[in-house]
């Protein structure tokens, strides 16, 4: 089949279709996509919390539980342990297929029916206050991330021990404030680093130990600024910096940054890949357009996964070796065959929009049902019958549509078999969900594109103590500050200094914090680049960069020519950073 060029039922853009989208669309059966893949993304994202904690009532005892929903959110919630026990089955839920209603119709009435878990967790010891998360042991406050212990502020995470203030990273041991790194230990408000070993601020650094506000650097030590000093000279240089002081770590920051601007940077972050495109792609071959993956294979648009996912095209968030999954979101480990489902896991088989499933196989239009197998609408069916109503009922969404007016009012959006759920039927408002990291709108924006919006209601706590008045130094900081109420030095928000929390910033001499944990986040977030791509050439000018920053430390295979390599990058065009092909990017780092 040959390319296709077809406009957005949503955003009116036009998209290109692929032969071989084609042909993945036609090996799993379902027709090609009417969306375009970023507006596909954004629907999926409106149905995912990744890192906000609520309190909402039980719906069974009235209760107030921590939940991964508000208490204005539509679902009706049951404790985690208490929807996992065998007193609760989705099964009581069943009801007949209606062939006189659109499928989309009676889905929405099941999905506010049966209730969902408080949060979506699983084997968890002392980690009330996390959530999306498997194997944490003593976790505070971490989120979407697996096997890890003794951490504090973590986000989409694995394999991390005695950590605070961390975001996308991977086997770190005794880290603070870092962003895609892993492994490494002892590492300090460090970026895109890996097997790097008591450092502090490192810029795109690997294999590093006892460095010092460096960028580009492989197999050093002892490194202050890229500049090489002996193993006595680095250390009384660093005692020289005096960290554990607020005024003068803020100073050094500031310092590194703009060291940092005057090195350049690879396109596309990522290492260890055959045939990548997109950013964050790491350990992956024919991975298209992906963007913060690990370990894809034969997949196009895939969105924060790991650890293996076999030809899936349209999947966000978790992975674990999972395959043929199209147009899901927050499902993974040892899945197959599973299309338009949210929060299906683990072990699941040819489910077709599915929510809260677990351990199911063939299951059509189902929510929260455990070792479930030839359901319809969570109603039990002999194989056969499962199968031929399931014919039906593809044939039936394609007479008669879930059809809703767009957002503009000037036209409408059809929803047949083929298309994720409706934005309008997530439990989640814009600013609940993870749309709102990746595509941050402003509340009239959001309510223009058909979101709902619910303005944050935070517990309102009696501060004692503004953060621009905590001591300077952490050597002036007592353990009664963790028995203050601090206002954030940015949203004012009411934070504390957590026994745990100051304990490791006392060991490694760190100041305390003027931000509460939720604008630290978004602070470590900046450094992120979107999930967006700009057409752009190297900017390797011969001897120097195009913007005569940066002078090359060796010769580059085009010579002392302009680079003629183009790539597409999610650095902007009118950013400030020097950005290269790989082979020019290599050549400098090597």
């Amino acid at each position: 089949m040959n390319q296709e060029l077809r406009r957005c039922q949503n955003c009116k853009v036009q998209f290109v279709i692929e032969p071989d989208d084609f042909s993945f669309y036609e090996h799993i059966k379902v027709p090609a996509p009417t969306w375009c893949p970023e507006c596909r993304f954004k629907r999926r994202l409106i149905f995912w919390n990744e890192h906000n904690l609520y309190r909402k009532k039980d719906a069974k005892t009235g209760k107030e539980i921590f939940s991964m929903f508000p208490e204005e959110s539509h679902v009706k919630i049951y404790d985690h342990d208490y929807w996992w026990s065998d007193a609760f089955d989705g099964r009581e839920y069943a009801r007949d297929y209606d062939f006189k209603k659109p499928f989309f119709v009676q889905f929405k009435e099941l999905l506010d029916e049966v209730p969902w878990y408080a949060r979506s967790i699983q084997k968890m010891v002392e980690s009330d206050y996390s959530n999306n998360a498997t194997g944490l042991k003593n976790c505070y406050l971490c989120f979407n991330g697996n096997t890890s212990e003794d951490c504090m502020y973590g986000i989409a995470f694995d394999g991390m021990k005695s950590s605070l203030d961390f975001y996308q990273c991977m086997a770190g041991e005794l880290c603070y404030e870092i962003f895609s790194v892993g492994p490494g230990y002892k590492n300090f408000f460090c970026m895109e680093c890996g097997g790097c070993r008591d450092s502090w601020f490192l810029l795109n650094c690997q294999d590093c130990s006892n460095c010092f506000g460096c960028v580009n650097l492989r197999h050093q030590q002892y490194h202050i600024f890229n500049v090489p000093y002996s193993k006595e000279e680095y250390f009384k240089k660093l005692a020289e910096f005096n960290l554990g002081s607020y005024a003068a770590l803020t100073e050094i920051r500031k310092k590194v940054y703009e060291l940092w601007l005057r090195y350049p940077r690879k396109y596309m972050h990522g290492v260890h890949n055959s045939n990548a495109s997109g950013d964050y792609v790491y350990a992956s071959k024919d991975a298209e357009w992906c963007y913060q993956v690990v370990s894809v294979e034969h997949g196009k648009w895939v969105q924060n996964v790991a650890n293996v996912v076999k030809d899936s095209y349209d999947y966000t968030n978790w992975g674990m070796n999972s395959e043929l999954i199209y147009d899901s979101i927050t499902c993974g480990q040892d899945l197959q065959r599973l299309k338009f489902c949210v929060e299906c896991w683990p072990g699941c088989q040819d489910l077709e929009y599915c929510v809260s499933c677990h351990s199911s196989m063939n299951l059509f239009g189902c929510v929260g049902l455990k070792k479930g197998e030839y359901c319809i609408l969570n109603k039990q069916y002999s194989r056969d019958e499962y199968f031929a109503l399931r014919e039906k009922i593809m044939k039936h969404m394609d007479e008669m549509p879930y059809i809703r007016q767009s957002a503009d009012g000037k036209s409408q959006i059809v929803y047949r078999y083929g298309e994720f759920f409706p934005i309008e039927f997530s439990p989640f408002a814009y600013t609940e969900a993870a749309i709102h990291d990746y595509y941050p709108l402003k509340k009239e924006e959001a309510v223009a594109q058909g979101f709902i919006w619910r303005d944050p209601q935070p517990r309102e706590f009696e501060v004692t103590m503004q953060a621009k008045d905590l001591p300077d130094h952490i050597k002036e900081v007592s353990h009664a500050v963790a028995k203050e109420i601090i206002a954030c030095g940015l949203c004012k928000r009411a934070y504390r200094i957590l026994t745990q929390e100051l304990e490791f910033l006392k060991r490694f001499s760190i100041p305390l914090p003027r931000l509460c944990h939720k604008c630290r986040y978004l602070e470590r977030r900046k450094f992120r680049n979107p999930y967006k791509f700009w057409h752009r050439r190297c900017n390797c000018a011969g001897i120097k960069s195009e913007n005569d920053i940066y002078t090359n430390l060796s010769g580059h295979l085009h010579g002392n020519g302009h680079c003629q390599n183009e790539f597409e990058t999610s650095y902007a065009p009118d950013r400030p950073e020097t950005v290269y092909c790989e082979q020019c990017y290599q050549a400098e780092v090597a």
